[in-house]
């Protein structure tokens, strides 16, 4: 199936009932009072978070939804039936907006969450409200409110902890298969990935995390060139951005600290916040420099791009110096979500 993580749909909540305007009218009451009842509540519209659906498909085939009317009032003091809510089931991770104001209706994070997304109108009232001493026979009712309609705009954005940054061919997707048992394709030619991939690594029983390779990033990215700016939303999520850069191109025209740069200026261009988040830089491909010049030219690299932060080199798709990555990984992590849990506690 398609990996569709976007899509604009319409929401017409439903309208409220009428009230209505009767009498009673039984033997021996000559003059009965009002007994009109309310109009029923409109049905409303609810997204809920569905951890068995995977895509936004279904949303792009049908695009506009709607809840059930109220019932109107009816005599003797009869309310009407409320419209039957409607509920959406989406993807966990699924952010939901409001088209035309880019306000934030819901974000979905978590199995079974559930967001109001468009209120059904209140129904109206019946004559019965409106008897008062000077009005003892009133024939004024209230019609029923028309529900919210919405032109909404959801967006996928995967749940991962880590999430892999690199241009294409970098070696993203042989990472991916090295530390986890996800299965992404792997081809030695750039673009080899065309939606995004989840991989749970578990470091042993207790311990693991999931971990997101995106298509890979070209100049240009953030205003629309190549595959990567459509995904880089799936990062948001994540705790730490692993950098991936190939440090052995097949091309020798091609520079790695210039596509490193490249990849830095376009997370910058894409978003702040993703640029600000922890980052990692691992230099993938050594079993391809012969081994006494390795060491060289992981320094040379770090000096010329100017790097300060952690750095691991490996070769993914022999796993060489994987295991270390993964434990560190692992270690950040534990940090990050004890400090988060503490904040939470406090």
């Amino acid at each position: 199936m398609k990996f569709i993580d976007e899509a604009r749909i319409d929401v017409i909540a439903g309208r409220g009932g009428n009230g209505s305007a009767s009498f009673r009218r039984e033997k021996f009451i000559p003059m009965g009072g009002p007994d009109g009842g309310d109009g029923g509540k409109g049905g409303s519209i609810w997204a809920q978070a569905d951890r068995n659906i995977n895509t936004l498909v279904e949303y792009r085939f049908t695009r506009m939804f709607r809840s059930q009317h109220g019932e109107n009032g009816r005599g003797a003091d009869c309310y009407g039936k409320g419209g039957e809510d409607l509920t959406l089931r989406v993807p966990v991770g699924t952010v939901i907006t409001e088209e035309e104001t880019g306000a934030l209706i819901a974000d979905l994070a978590r199995d079974g969450q559930r967001a109001l997304v468009a209120k059904g109108g209140k129904g109206g009232l019946g004559n019965l409200h409106f008897k008062s001493s000077t009005n003892r026979a009133p024939r004024q009712t209230t019609a029923g409110e028309p529900g919210e309609e919405l032109r909404l705009h959801m967006e996928l954005r995967v749940l991962a902890d880590v999430g892999l940054l690199g241009m294409p061919n970098a070696g993203k997707s042989t990472l991916i298969r090295a530390i986890s048992a996800a299965r992404p394709k792997v081809a030695d030619y750039p673009f080899t990935t065309l939606y995004p991939n989840l991989g749970v690594v578990r470091v042993d029983s207790e311990r693991s995390f999931v971990v997101a390779d995106v298509p890979g990033l070209i100049e240009g990215a953030a205003e629309g060139a190549g595959l990567g700016h459509q995904f880089l939303r799936h990062l948001a999520r994540t705790s730490l951005l692993l950098h991936l850069v190939d440090l052995a191109p097949f091309d020798p025209a091609v520079d790695p600290v210039r596509e490193a740069r490249a990849i830095v200026d376009e997370l910058r261009k894409y978003d702040e916040d993703l640029h600000a988040k922890p980052r990692w830089l691992v230099l993938n491909k050594i079993d391809l420099i012969p081994e006494e010049e390795r060491d060289g030219r992981i320094a040379d690299f770090i000096k010329e791009f100017g790097w300060e932060g952690p750095v691991f080199a490996i070769a993914a798709i022999s796993a060489t110096g994987c295991q270390p990555l993964v434990f560190a990984i692992m270690e950040h992590l534990q940090k990050t979500r004890a400090a988060a849990e503490a904040g939470e506690g406090a």
